[in-house]
């Protein structure tokens, strides 16, 4: 017999922030673009010639964008490989969520961050219209970062962080998040039975 803290209704609850992670990406990519659309905001334009709404001097902004692959638009070309990873991925997580102990708190609210921000994306790629030369929905980027002095450091090019947007925010907490509960954690790794 199960304890109450692995009962049917506890496990269902863990998944209960998802609803409000997906509604607030989803949110923020339509408020975003609908601004820009609709000609409500005050573009400026960076050194780059980049249309930006400036939010913190040059550093942070809003900045259009839309990716057809992964991060840094890896696996673009292979759009059906990348959406069908994606849903395996959504379905691996969500076991690991059901699965995991009571005491995982940590863990669940990494795995919840990663589960959102992976939905939020793949409602992008299943139900948005796609261009004409392309067959699945673009994901919606709008957050700029933006740090001239890094040049092409790293992930930057001519200063720029690759766009993002809330639902890549919870994939990277999420993931941060999994890599110190491996790190620090004296928890036995062995799921729920």
């Amino acid at each position: 017999m199960s304890s109450p803290n692995t009962s049917g209704l506890a496990r269902w609850r863990r998944f209960a922030p998802l609803p409000l992670i997906v509604l607030a990406d989803l949110w923020s990519k339509s408020a975003v673009f609908g601004a820009f659309e609709a000609g409500r905001v005050q573009i400026e334009y960076d050194a780059c010639g980049h249309e930006r709404v400036p939010l913190l001097g040059d550093w942070l902004a809003l900045m259009l964008a839309t990716n057809r692959g992964m991060a840094f638009s890896w696996l673009e070309d292979v759009p059906w490989i990348l959406v069908c990873g994606r849903i395996a991925a959504a379905v691996l997580i969500a076991w690991l969520l059901w699965r995991a102990r009571p005491d995982q708190r940590l863990f669940r609210v990494a795995l919840v961050c990663v589960l959102g921000g992976a939905l939020g994306n793949l409602h992008d790629n299943l139900l948005l219209e796609p261009p004409s030369d392309h067959p699945l929905g673009e994901v919606r980027d709008f957050i700029d970062f933006y740090v001239p002095a890094l040049g092409n450091f790293g992930p930057f090019h001519n200063g720029h962080f690759p766009t993002f947007n809330v639902a890549d925010s919870f994939i990277t907490i999420g993931a941060v998040l999994m890599v110190l509960t491996s790190l620090f954690s004296k928890e036995d790794p062995q799921p729920a039975e």
